[in-house]
């Protein structure tokens, strides 16, 4: 009866650790909290079986953790078995079994530790393979041995007696440093920015930041830190309560919204929040369109941007034909139809699968390489680490930690504080006292001894 549904309800809530909430409205929840609650409900009816579809798709680090735990509790119940359909292999270590699937057919199901370790077959399927299995496997460990996670890493590291060579991880520093003098004249400059919302809420507290053309700057924060809070008001979506925000030397509230957006181009976090044409080219065309250009020069800034997406020829279909991957450039390319000078990319990788993720993010870099300045929020932490030169994090409406990708990466524990957590490789190279950022970076500075 009545009694039985409280105390089953009470109890799931707890199994999610969501005990306390039982009057809140869902709305006013954190995406994690939102996620626990459907798997809270799920667990309700007593299932045998659980499957979690990509359960973590767009929650931060520490969001991510949340529910597996959850996960690795379900686990250790002999009731329960779980099923869950991922594609970030660090969140798999747990598993017991993994099954990879390619184009349709199972091309491995077996205990989760030999899948891991099995770099090629991994590769093959467009996943991403653990970073410091990678590296392992580079230096031509044979697949028995390789370790999985940047503990297991060090030891072997050390028990082979390798080192890391300081001079040649020098070279990696002084590398950054060139980098960061060769950056122009600031495009945005925010200083003292407070921003309290119409309910009182003070999403922002005294932010001070500046970019500088040519950066490419990654946002870091969890959800509800105020990250994306701070990137509305760099193109004049939103406006300071108080403090200055300034876009190519003036300030954003003296420009008007057709302005601000020719020297700052917004990508939302949903393709689909943007695009609302039938077909792609007029899709891409409706910024110039509304700035009155030419049809002339409408079709060359058209060509153009689908030319710098890898979408040229597809101008004629559906946006809505395209793959999320495909839309995500289409989304982009509609805002380099405008040429800004800066672009801004709001989790530009959610929801694309390993493949896709690194092609958006190659044709962001090519786009970086060829002038463009770039804001990226996110909380892809291996997408930072390869892709951005600078890195500010966010935290409770301010910025906690700002230096260039490397710096940033090095203070754990205060990334921790912010909730998040660096890529495994990150992790490695940070316990042998050395940051890096890749597994490419640390097969360049080790040293086998002998």
């Amino acid at each position: 009866g009545r009694d039985e549904m409280v105390r089953r309800v009470e109890r799931v809530l707890g199994e999610v650790s969501l005990e306390g909430f039982e009057n809140r409205t869902p709305a006013t929840l954190s995406g994690g909290q939102k996620q626990r609650l459907a798997i809270a409900s799920v667990l309700a009816i007593e299932p045998r079986i659980l499957c979690l579809d990509e359960p973590t798709t767009d929650l931060d680090p520490i969001g991510k953790l949340g529910i597996f735990e959850i996960a690795e509790d379900l686990k250790d119940r002999d009731d329960v078995t779980l099923i869950v359909v991922e594609h970030e292999t660090e969140e798999t270590l747990d598993a017991d079994r993994i099954i990879v699937l390619r184009e349709g057919k199972i091309v491995a199901d077996r205990p989760a530790r030999e899948v891991l370790r099995d770099v090629e077959l991994l590769q093959e399927s467009s996943v991403m393979p653990l970073q410091v299995t990678r590296y392992f496997h580079e230096k031509g460990l044979w697949q028995g041995q390789l370790p999985l996670t940047p503990e297991e890493g060090v030891a072997e590291f050390k028990r082979r007696g390798w080192r890391v060579s300081p001079d040649r991880h020098r070279e990696l520093v002084e590398a950054d440093g060139s980098r960061e003098e060769g950056y122009g004249e600031p495009v945005i400059e925010v200083d003292g920015l407070t921003h309290r919302y119409p309910n009182g809420l003070v999403a922002l507290d005294g932010v001070d930041l500046t970019v500088r053309r040519g950066e490419f700057l990654a946002i870091l924060g969890q959800n509800g830190s105020g990250k994306t809070t701070l990137v509305k008001h760099f193109n004049g979506l939103l406006k300071p309560t108080e403090g200055t925000v300034l876009a190519g030397g003036e300030k954003t509230t003296e420009q008007g919204l057709r302005r601000l957006g020719q020297t700052v181009g917004y990508v939302f976090q949903n393709p689909d929040h943007q695009i609302f044409s039938d077909t792609v080219s007029d899709e891409v065309a409706f910024g110039p369109k509304i700035r009155g250009m030419k049809e002339d020069e409408i079709e060359e800034r058209v060509d153009e941007a689908l030319a710098a997406v890898s979408l040229e020829g597809r101008g004629d279909e559906d946006p809505f034909g395209l793959t999320k991957g495909e839309r995500q450039r289409v989304a982009v390319a509609s805002v380099l139809a405008v040429r800004p000078e800066v672009l801004i990319l709001d989790e530009p990788t959610t929801g694309l699968d390993y493949a896709e993720q690194r092609s958006m993010m190659d044709l962001v870099r090519s786009l970086n390489e060829a002038g463009s300045t770039i804001i990226a929020v996110t909380h892809t932490m291996w997408v930072v680490a390869e892709y951005a030169h600078r890195a500010a994090v966010v935290r409770e409406g301010r910025i906690a930690l700002q230096g260039t990708v490397r710096e940033v990466f090095a203070e754990e524990d205060e990334l921790r504080d912010a909730s998040l957590r660096p890529p495994h490789i990150v992790s490695f190279g940070n316990a042998l006292g050395y940051p890096v950022l890749s597994v490419e970076e640390m097969l360049r500075v080790t040293e086998e001894e002998g």
